[in-house]
């Protein structure tokens, strides 16, 4: 038996259950868990606003583990070996976005900790298809927030890696390691936090900004491109009013309230405004071995397992610099 925080109802705080360890099917693998990151992803779930998750759920798709056992066709990893778990657990393979190399558009694709049972837990099963190697120079906390955070933001980020100014709206876990990957590569970033948190701003310089003001306040210099990590839809045209023309405006999150109308001169002049959806193995593989080469602080937070609610309260009423880890 294992101890794991599942969700039985959306719109409930989290139980501790002890429930069966898992077994890995052919091929999958049977991961310790040694820590989870808590992602908004997960919070977003929590607080119903994903539609159809399994349930009862484990949460948590930000997950360093440790190789216990294997099935019977796993062949990847070895026992013992430290290894990642990302939110893109499964696809079929087969549709037409999957042979393209945009698997993260399959239709059938199934996800860590939301259609998948996750890293809430002390043990866990993957597919060894859609797991990732660690860079041994990060510890397990500092770990986790690459593995969705880094993923998710890094693959924004390669949507405008010509931009020579970007400005980012929201600053948590996701910005905090995108801005030093831009910052390595030579960009200029202006980080964009609510108006008034000053805390925020001071973080954000602290890990590369080199401007940080509130969201409605102009930056230095106009954009070339923006991403919207901050779930507010009311960003989305003050994102566009800022970013130059022909400039690009990425909302990098799985959930955002409604985009408020806004005049059609914000998008003119050849802007661009999109959507990130999910990951590709490939992100996955070439953002490890960035992450490798370029020392990338994180800045966490632990929980015991069973504080689970705890941080994602923190996380909800903004309480968190950084990222929120669960070491069961």
């Amino acid at each position: 038996m294992m101890r794991a925080l599942r969700l039985h109802a959306p719109r409930e705080a989290l139980s501790c259950d002890e429930i069966p360890v898992p077994e890995p099917g052919p091929r999958q693998l049977l991961l310790r868990v040694r820590a989870c990151g808590v992602c908004r992803t997960d919070l977003h779930l929590v607080d119903g606003e994903l539609p159809g998750p399994k349930l009862p759920l484990v949460p948590g798709h930000e997950i360093v583990a440790e190789v216990t056992a294997r099935g019977r066709e796993a062949t990847r990893f070895r026992i013992g070996e430290r290894i990642g778990v990302p939110w893109l657990g499964m696809t079929c393979g087969e549709c037409d976005y999957c042979r393209a190399g945009r698997e993260n558009l399959c239709d059938r694709a199934r996800f860590t900790g939301y259609s998948l049972d996750g890293g809430y837990a002390e043990y866990a099963v993957a597919d060894e298809r859609f797991c990732l190697p660690i860079p041994a120079r990060y510890g397990d906390a500092e770990a986790a927030p690459l593995l969705c955070a880094g993923l998710i933001g890094y693959r924004a980020y390669s949507m405008i890696s010509d931009a020579k100014t970007i400005g980012i709206y929201g600053f948590g876990a996701a910005a905090h390691v995108v801005t030093q990957v831009a910052r390595a590569q030579g960009h200029t970033v202006y980080a964009f936090t609510r108006p008034g948190d000053l805390a925020g701003q001071a973080f954000a310089t602290k890990f590369g900004a080199h401007w940080a003001g509130a969201s409605d306040q102009a930056p230095p210099e106009p954009l070339d491109a923006a991403i919207v990590f901050a779930p507010v839809g009311a960003l989305v045209p003050e994102a566009l009013g800022r970013v130059a023309k022909g400039g690009t405006v990425v909302c990098g999150g799985i959930h955002m309230s409604d985009i408020p109308q806004f005049p059609y001169e914000r998008l003119w002049g050849e802007r661009v405004l999109r959507s990130v959806a999910n990951l590709t193995r490939a992100d996955g593989d070439e953002f490890m071995r960035l992450a490798a080469g370029i020392e990338l602080r994180t800045k966490t937070r632990s929980f015991p397992l069973e504080d689970a609610n705890a941080a994602l309260d923190a996380l909800r009423h903004g309480l968190l610099e950084g990222a929120a880890v669960l070491a069961p």
